[in-house]
């Protein structure tokens, strides 16, 4: 392996400079690709898994939401780090990202096709930590993408466009997958169809360039630990970037991991009304996570400043969280949606991940990496709902869980507000 840069440095990007068309076509893929994975998963993880369960278990159904948090959680952590290494180490013609990426689709459509014909409580589980497995042989190659190609001084806006991705595939799903509340086979399906695109959708509109000649490092116990491990050196402000984007998510996760069990257990909503207003809410936080991550993203480069940008919107997630609380009706529910997924959400991720870029102790391992910073964003939202079955099963209900979700995004603000290597 060469000499590592230090975290910050302004190094170029793998790739030949974009050209204007170049820069529309990554971004349009970067787009897609976003959409096509983060909204089957959303899909399935708050709406169609809930539903499945509701007819098949419905006295476990929110022990069963915890024990596939609990077992997926470790799956991502492992799927991370061991598919950004490989594409890391990958040589092809196709590039280093690609055949995973479409390796990735494949399979997930396949495993989403079988859930959609689960019988069993077993079943479900087993499939989806399988799905989670090979979702991030999409999703850690994909993050990777921006460093490759971007040079520092754009990343925040193509961050923010990855992001304005993100929000579009979790408000899209929440919304497409409301419908299939009461058919969450047919769901399954769907969403099958649209991940099955992801990978391809990067490959042809913004193909990689082949690096079948670059040489690949000797394999020795060195290059094991730096491939497949987790960062050693230089890598304090990494790690508090990844605990503080992990209690965001984990925040959010722990009410919309739940939220068709709030409507209709706590707040007194049939299925269908629940479902109305779940789409209300995921419409309410399309239109302005849109809104805020498009201008957040840009501003950032101008100013040259992440961190207080993505501390201010980790702040107004606990804000958003405490209304359902002391306002506990369903309207609350559509201004948490507003603040905490709209507003708060469309800044964080838009910004977030460019300060993730800042942070990387090791740009030749920055798919690994960013992997591994990714497993916070997909620990998050497997551990929320554990956070949540928790505090149901303390107290008999869903209230309490909102302020010590507030109370967890604030403990996020305050690791992130301690990073030092980027402003």
């Amino acid at each position: 392996m060469s000499t590592t840069l230090p975290a910050g440095d302004a190094t170029a990007p793998s790739h030949a400079p974009l050209t204007r068309g170049g820069h529309a076509r990554l971004g349009t893929a970067l787009v897609l690709g976003a959409v096509l994975w983060i909204g089957p998963y959303v899909a399935g993880i708050t709406v169609l898994l809930p539903a499945r369960l509701e007819q098949i278990a419905p006295d476990s159904k929110v022990q069963v939401v915890a024990t596939l948090s609990i077992v997926g959680s470790v799956v991502a952590l492992l799927a991370n780090i061991l598919f950004g290494a490989l594409s890391d180490l990958t040589r092809s013609r196709f590039g280093k990202r690609t055949p995973w990426m479409v390796l990735g689709s494949v399979t997930t459509c396949l495993l989403l096709m079988l859930l959609s014909r689960a019988e069993s409580v077993t079943a479900l589980v087993v499939t989806w930590c399988v799905f989670q497995l090979f979702l991030n042989a999409i999703v850690a190659p994909l993050v990777a993408v921006i460093p490759d190609r971007v040079p520092e001084r754009l990343r925040g806006t193509y961050s923010a466009v990855y992001g304005v991705g993100m929000m579009v595939g979790m408000a899209g799903a929440n919304v497409v997958a409301s419908r299939f509340v009461t058919d969450p086979a047919t769901g399954f399906r769907l969403m099958g169809f649209a991940i099955l695109l992801a990978g391809p959708v990067l490959a042809l509109l913004a193909p990689d360039r082949s690096n079948a000649g670059e040489p690949r490092p000797a394999f020795s116990r060195a290059m094991l630990l730096d491939n497949f491990s987790f960062p050693r050196r230089g890598a304090r402000d990494f790690y508090l970037a990844m605990s503080g984007k992990l209690l965001f998510v984990l925040a959010m996760f722990s009410i919309t991991g739940y939220q068709l069990y709030i409507f209709t257990d706590h707040l007194g909503m049939d299925a269908a009304g629940a479902g109305g207003m779940i789409a209300t809410m995921a419409l309410v936080q399309l239109v302005l996570s849109l809104v805020c991550g498009a201008v957040a993203g840009p501003v950032s480069d101008r100013l040259g400043r992440r961190k207080v940008l993505v501390v201010g919107a980790t702040v107004l997630m606990a804000v958003g969280l405490l209304v359902p609380f002391v306002w506990p009706v369903p309207a609350a529910m559509v201004v948490f949606a507003a603040i905490s997924l709209g507003v708060a959400s469309g800044v964080f991720n838009s910004v977030d991940q460019a300060l993730n870029y800042d942070v990387l102790p090791n740009p030749e391992a920055a798919a690994k990496d960013l992997g591994i910073l990714n497993m916070a964003n997909t620990g998050g939202q497997i551990l929320g709902p554990v956070l949540m079955g928790a505090v149901v099963g303390v107290t008999g209900g869903y209230g309490a869980g909102f302020p010590v979700a507030a109370v967890v995004a604030l403990v996020g603000a305050v690791l992130i507000l301690r990073i030092r290597s980027a402003r």
